[in-house]
């Protein structure tokens, strides 16, 4: 509008009434562990900060956020965990940044006392981990505090990363360093594995003020074959009108050159949470697809119409809608689409459109490992 740069600086007032923060958790831990470094059991006690009040992302269910992740990627068959939420004279705490609802400081504390447990042992910091993993055929797996992890693999990721670093050897080198006095640089070698909480949305898990935190899609098809798509989440960046258009590309045949994706719009959307959490894709992208699958149902039944066929002798394939054994008869989701507001079969309603809620019966757990190695000036 000016066509010049703007700065503008916030006022304190103006910070503390429109922000929030995360990370101020006062943490103890402990680990009971055997001689060869097999954990046994976990307990921690952990002060949260959560400021004058919570900010509005906070599920209802879980005020001092998802800190039950806490047992990590490992198989511990014991854990004990309180967490006093304390409020303070600080703005509103708690806001999920770069992750869910405190699960990067829960990872933190387990890792952490993992690193401190293999220096008490003597055991090296790869070695106590891959002793201690959930293994792969104990998935699902369900964690002593009542998380039900649905897959993963930790074993091989951890030793992907060593190997890309050469983890022997950077052993051997941190160890020439450190016995030469003459060396000026010290080498740091970090490891940690992380197994995190995403795509927040259980109804049963969690809510906001009683209201569960499924999403939702909307999806119009337009007799020339277009389409809109509306949610409630809102794109940070992160391209989902590219995501959510490939989806419905995928799941229904409509070119995504021609879907037209709508977000954030709450005088329109079907009513949905927004955009936090890595949750959006888990979530409302599930919803996306659900929709779009019932768009694909009543286009194929509009299909079969056309072709003077049974539904059940017409299946989906791209982006057309073909006869069985007869390659060369089908209908294209553009003549579908046309037809669908002229041209349906008896007891079929006009039009095109479907909405979808989605509930998910569990949160995602992504895992993966790091490998950080830094020098320190003796």
């Amino acid at each position: 509008v000016l066509g010049r740069p703007v700065k503008w600086i916030e006022s304190r007032a103006e910070n503390l009434s429109s922000t929030a923060f995360a990370r101020d958790y006062h943490m103890t831990g402990e680990l009971a562990a055997d001689r060869d470094g097999r954990i046994k059991a976990l307990r921690v006690h952990v002060t949260a900060d959560h400021g004058a009040f919570d900010a509005c992302a906070d599920p209802t269910k879980w005020p001092a956020g998802m800190f039950h992740v806490c047992t990590g990627s490992y198989a511990i068959p014991n854990a004990f965990v309180t967490v006093d939420g304390v409020y303070t004279n600080k703005f509103p705490g708690g806001v999920a940044y770069r992750c869910s609802f405190r699960v990067t400081e829960a990872v933190y504390l387990i890792e952490r006392m993992v690193d401190v447990l293999a220096q008490k042992l003597g055991i090296d910091k790869t070695e106590i981990r891959l002793r201690n993993f959930i293994r792969k055929e104990q998935f699902p797996y369900t964690t002593p505090l009542g998380l039900e992890y649905d897959s993963g693999d930790y074993e091989p990721a951890l030793k992907k990363v060593l190997a890309a670093v050469d983890y022997p050897s950077l052993r051997a080198e941190q160890a020439a360093r450190r016995a030469d006095p003459n060396a000026e640089w010290l080498l740091g070698i970090g490891v940690v594995n992380f197994t995190e909480i995403v795509g927040a949305g259980p109804s049963k898990m969690c809510d906001i003020l009683g209201v569960g935190m499924f999403d939702s899609c909307e999806i119009r098809v337009h007799p020339d074959g277009s389409a809109i798509a509306r949610m409630g989440t809102i794109t940070q960046g992160q391209g989902h009108q590219t995501t959510y258009a490939q989806i419905i590309a995928s799941e229904a045949g409509i070119p995504a050159s021609v879907i037209t994706v709508e977000e954030g719009d709450t005088s329109t959307a079907p009513y949905g949470l927004g955009t936090y959490g890595s949750r959006s894709t888990p979530v409302a992208g599930a919803a996306v697809a659900r929709a779009s699958r019932k768009i694909r149902e009543k286009a194929r039944q509009i299909a079969a119409h056309l072709l003077e066929a049974s539904p059940n002798d017409v299946e989906f394939d791209l982006d057309r809608f073909v006869l069985k054994g007869s390659p060369g008869q089908f209908k294209t989701i553009k003549e579908v689409a046309w037809a669908a507001y002229n041209n349906v079969p008896e007891g079929l309603e006009m039009g095109l459109e479907a909405v979808d809620y989605y509930d998910p019966p569990n949160f995602t757990f992504p895992f993966g490992a790091y490998v950080c190695v830094l020098e320190v000036n003796r």
